[in-house]
């Protein structure tokens, strides 16, 4: 029962917990290696260049799925320090993508905010 908020709680601060059995790495060691280099092949770095554009955006990506939360261009802006304009495109071009979706808030339908999309998600996780 410890062990399962241990890994809970490691799990709430953004760690990724991996629980593998003495008894699997006792009888089948080159197993558990392979296993753990694929899973650790996913955090290397590629050698291919990654386009600035690309990168931007994920990290929206990623700072919209820390907020939990609709995220505003402010939000943007202040995390990355960049300026307001410069984080409306991002935003917009993420709606473009459909991995997020405008939020329109206040007597003129204006969008202030912008919602996290399942395509959104699951363009994190295919990382």
């Amino acid at each position: 029962m410890e062990r399962c908020r241990r890994e809970l709680y490691l799990e709430a601060l953004g760690f990724r917990v991996i629980s593998i059995a003495y008894d699997d790495v006792e009888s089948n060691p080159g197993l558990i290696v392979a296993l753990m280099r694929m899973l650790l092949s996913q955090y290397e770095t590629s050698q291919t260049t990654v386009k600035r554009a690309v990168f931007e955006e994920n990290e929206v990506i990623r700072l919209a799925a820390s907020l939990a939360r609709p995220i505003r261009p402010k939000d943007v802006g202040d995390h990355f320090e960049i300026n307001h304009r410069t984080a409306v495109r991002l935003l917009r071009s993420l709606c473009e993508k459909g991995w997020m979706a405008p939020v329109a808030r206040g007597a003129g339908e204006r969008i202030v905010q912008y919602e996290l999309t399942r395509g959104g998600l699951e363009s994190m996780w295919r990382k």
